[in-house]
């Protein structure tokens, strides 16, 4: 008798962040990673020609699905091009759901992303110490899953807001902190998962949000298309 079952839905991360990585990992979730080669600047510019000015959430939600978006056509075009060049008969991995995120940092009006160097990280930290700002994360999801295997076809997504209040560090604790290097590497020039973690006082709203991936989230998104949160644990 022939096994009809549905595969487990596999997650796929278009993302390099090794903090999202992390934090699904450690929630029991083992993803594949494949990171899109998109270039940012022009994805915003071509959104804002078409909608005007973005708010911060809406921003990192259209680079979320474009960059989600992105790698499920370069998969898609790769699943293709090997059933055209193969003859091999007998069962195939099942497409996987695609996730993007993109985070940006709201702080006064202004919006940041990655610091350029580290002169602009030191100016950075010097405004925001001791002040308060919000960290914005878009999620984005594709299901490329055939339907056979529960897949929807959806394309769907949403963004998390966190309000972050930070210390008033030293001028000398922020030279410290650029110079390891990680404030560079970080949309908003800090963590709170790794060295800056002592220069957050508090949060308000969801952390993993703030790391680079909200987990409530993401289930909720999963949830529309039909996917258990729990199918994913490993």
């Amino acid at each position: 008798m022939s096994d009809t079952s549905t595969p487990a839905p596999r997650l796929l991360l278009a993302s390099q962040s090794p903090a999202r990585l992390a934090t699904l990992r450690s929630a029991g979730v083992t993803p594949e990673v494949r990171v899109s080669g998109l270039d940012e600047d022009a994805v915003l510019d071509a959104a804002t020609a078409r909608f005007g000015a973005l708010d911060p959430a809406d921003a990192v939600l259209v680079l979320a699905q474009a960059k989600a978006e992105e790698v499920a056509q370069v998969l898609t075009r790769e699943a293709r091009e090997r059933d055209e060049a193969s003859d091999a008969v007998g069962p195939e991995e099942s497409a996987p759901i695609v996730v993007g995120c993109d985070s940006m940092l709201e702080l006064a009006g202004e919006v940041y992303g990655k610091p350029k160097d580290a002169d602009e990280a030191t100016a950075r930290w010097r405004a925001m110490r001791g002040r308060s700002g919000v960290l914005h994360t878009g999620h984005w999801l594709v299901d490329l899953r055939d339907p056979q295997d529960g897949g929807s076809g959806a394309t769907l997504g949403a963004t998390s807001s966190t309000t972050i209040h930070f210390a008033d560090v030293t001028d000398a604790e922020i030279a410290a902190y650029v110079a390891t290097g990680e404030p560079l590497a970080v949309a908003g020039a800090f963590t709170v998962d790794g060295l800056g973690g002592a220069f957050v006082e508090s949060i308000e709203g969801d952390h993993h949000g703030v790391v680079g991936i909200s987990l409530p989230l993401v289930r909720e998104l999963l949830g529309e298309i039909d996917v258990a949160w729990t199918d994913l644990w490993a």
